[in-house]
């Protein structure tokens, strides 16, 4: 969606309290924890021998579940509710890691730097509240004034904020101890300076194994092997699920669209002759529930924020102005410009998506609810092929990778069959039915490969292919070094005529770029930077081939200018730096730590029980 069609940022934070507690509430009541074996009380998490309760894992996954839905403005698909539940594991792994760091650390928080963080340093999220701005600016003064009234109080903002603190003020002390010795000399910003501003021309030939039509060389099983038991960690790899689909679309007609253009035109006449208004209009009726819960509001803004389209009517109109029917890939659009300054328009919006007419959408769910009664959830595997027959259903194979999204052969998403593959299903079964606006979907487990260390059977092909091509290059040595010693008699140009092979001139490079039959930060790229300008370079040998070269131009970074800067880039290189080692502190934490993972243990009892 377009995004300037999400509302302006609200008391998110205070808000994710409240939901947290009705996750809560509505986990507690939902009886999912009457389910033996799994109980309130049983451990999703085990980190350094502390417990993380699977009660809490679903009440935290449940209200960021809730906050997506309020922010698509539609329920979740498999993925991405398995994409928020991983991100909640991972929120409350975290949290536990952090604190246990801060007690081996003894950084604690006192009651007066909660109360200064609070009335000199707001949260983010209260920074861009519309109510404590001025201008479009944030007003500390306004928020000071909020944070004394009886309203702070009784909304329990500042309860909110003293928890919110006694978790941040911690936090920033760690990473603060973490990144306060990071620090970048001249020497290094000279360094990245030049790695970004020297620039080599450089003419090229390069060798490869296709090319040169190279056999490929035998590689033995104990080569194989002894590759696999010196590289295990290259396939410590995703799960890997091979699935069948089929899918009965839900076809828009050229009457569909016509039928949803007349519906915005009606909307149209009831607005222009003030039987209703937009924003009521909007709230009953737009598609975009984002900017429909603020009567279509998109707020103030200038060009750029909208899709061509969208873009070119808005400009269009004048202050008061209803557009007619805009079509976009999203719909028909209704918009209206309340204010222009400049180039910055105040707009509102009524979104109709363009959908299938009563009748037509009543076939099809008809059909669906026949596949689905056929074959869903079914661990006949036949079942599954017998339906795509009966329903005239085309089948495809798909591969589904773990923790992404099933993408299908259109390059777009098909939804919950990754999630579905991975969450449990067993080897013949076929999925429930899933939908989304454009089609509903049926799957079939074909084959599943899990997460982890792949055994070398699985990758032995792999690794012949890689050890072969690697051999086929280095056979391509002594044509290369005859073709260099030649050019170094002649001329490159010259020797690569002889040899009957392509000669390569490109645009002006940096040590940073990637080059067309050169790559990118390689030995090739190296040796164009360390070679003097018309000398020919040794054979460089490369994952793709040998390359011989001969640099024809070479400009050097200008060193003023790069003293003018230097303050701005000491910054800039300083906090990329100070996070990265946060980050990367944080990663090792994560990987010395013990760290047991029973969600799959869990998720398989509560198969068993169901």
């Amino acid at each position: 969606m377009l995004e300037s069609f999400r509302s302006a940022a609200k008391y998110i934070w205070i808000l994710l309290i409240i939901v947290f507690v009705g996750g809560f509430l509505l986990f507690e009541t939902s009886g999912l924890l009457g389910r033996a074996p799994v109980t309130a009380t049983t451990a999703v998490a085990v980190v350094n021998g502390r417990e993380v309760p699977y009660q809490t894992w679903i009440a935290v996954a449940q209200n960021l579940a809730q906050q997506e839905e309020q922010r698509f403005g539609r329920g979740l698909t498999l993925d991405e509710r398995a994409r928020v539940d991983d991100q909640a594991f991972e929120q409350l792994v975290g949290d536990l890691l952090l604190r246990q760091e801060y007690d081996k650390r003894g950084i604690r928080v006192t009651d007066q730097e909660v109360i200064d963080a609070a009335r000199f340093a707001p949260p983010p999220q209260l920074m861009r509240a519309p109510e404590l701005q001025t201008d479009g600016r944030f007003d500390m003064d306004k928020y000071q004034r909020f944070l004394s009234s009886p309203a702070a109080k009784q909304q329990g903002l500042l309860a909110q904020l003293e928890s919110y603190y006694r978790e941040e003020i911690p936090r920033q002390k760690l990473f603060q101890q973490i990144a306060s010795e990071v620090w970048v000399s001249d020497a290094r910003l000279w360094e990245a300076w030049r790695d970004q501003r020297d620039t080599v021309v450089a003419t090229f030939v390069q060798l490869t194994p296709e090319d040169l039509k190279v056999n490929p060389p035998a590689v033995s099983d104990a080569e194989v092997k002894q590759y696999y038991e010196a590289h295990k960690d290259e396939f410590d790899r995703p799960g890997r699920a091979l699935v069948s689909v089929v899918s009965i679309p839900r076809m828009v007609t050229a009457a569909d669209t016509a039928a949803a253009r007349q519906r915005l035109l009606a909307l149209r006449q009831e607005i222009a002759s003030g039987s209703r208004s937009f924003e009521d209009a909007a709230k009953a009726e737009s598609a975009d529930s984002a900017s429909g819960r603020d009567g279509g509001a998109l707020g103030t803004g200038g060009r750029g924020r909208f899709v061509a389209p969208f873009e070119t009517a808005a400009y269009a109109l004048k202050a008061g102005q209803l557009s007619e029917p805009v079509l976009t890939q999203f719909g028909f659009h209704l918009i209206k410009l309340e204010k222009r300054e400049g180039d910055n328009l105040t707009l509102r919006h009524i979104l109709l998506k363009i959908g299938q007419s009563d009748s037509s959408a009543t076939r099809t769910d008809r059909r669906a609810d026949s596949l689905s009664t056929m074959a869903a959830g079914s661990d006949v595997a036949a079942r599954f092929d017998s339906a795509a027959t009966r329903f005239a259903l085309a089948k495809v194979q798909l591969v589904a990778i773990e923790g992404e999204p099933l993408i299908g052969g259109d390059g777009r998403v098909v939804p919950s069959v990754s999630a579905w593959a991975f969450g449990g299903a067993k080897i013949g079964e076929s999925s429930d039915l899933f939908d989304d606006e454009r089609a509903y979907w049926l799957a079939r487990l074909d084959s599943l490969q899990l997460k982890g260390v792949q055994p070398l059977e699985r990758v032995k092909d792999e690794i012949r292919a890689k050890l072969q091509r690697r051999k086929a290059v280095a056979t391509l040595r002594p044509r290369a070094e005859a073709l260099a010693d030649r050019a170094k008699q002649a001329t490159l140009e010259a020797a690569a005529t002889e040899s009957g092979l392509p000669l390569s001139t490109g645009r002006p490079f940096t040590r940073l770029t990637a080059v067309s039959g050169l790559g990118r930060a390689n030995e090739a790229i190296g040796a164009a930077f360390a070679l003097a300008p018309g000398a020919i370079s040794a054979p460089i040998e490369t994952t793709e081939g040998i390359v011989v070269l001969r640099v024809d131009r070479r400009v050097s970074a200008d060193s003023a200018a790069w003293v003018a800067q230097k303050k701005q880039q000491r910054e800039f290189i300083l906090r990329t730096l100070r996070e990265n080692r946060v980050r990367v502190y944080l990663d090792e934490l994560r990987k010395s730590s013990s760290v047991k993972d029973k969600r799959r243990e869990i998720q398989e009892a509560t198969r068993q029980s169901a």
